[in-house]
């Protein structure tokens, strides 16, 4: 499973979704960054496929980060290290 975690100014959380292969997290991934580049005050929305309920709508003018982990093995717990880690 693929996470995708998406870093909103002002924001202390990241919004997250998953996707369960490789390539769809890259292309979720490379969604978000051409949006980021395009400069352009658009709405990007995505959904989550281990939770299909779990929508979310982001401005991208507002995103300053995405990153890709991938979480292994069923004995993974807790976040993957990523933008900020309080200790």
């Amino acid at each position: 499973m693929f996470t995708i975690d998406i870093i909103v100014k002002y924001t202390p959380a990241p919004f997250s979704v998953q996707r369960k292969l490789a390539e769809d997290a890259e292309a979720v991934y490379q969604q978000v960054l051409e949006s980021i580049r395009s400069g352009n005050p658009q709405v990007i929305e995505l959904t989550c496929e281990k939770m299909p309920e779990k929508k979310i709508a982001i401005l991208a003018s507002e995103i300053s980060g995405v990153q890709i982990s991938q979480k292994s093995g069923a004995a993974a717990t807790g976040r993957p290290p990523g933008f900020v880690a309080l200790t």
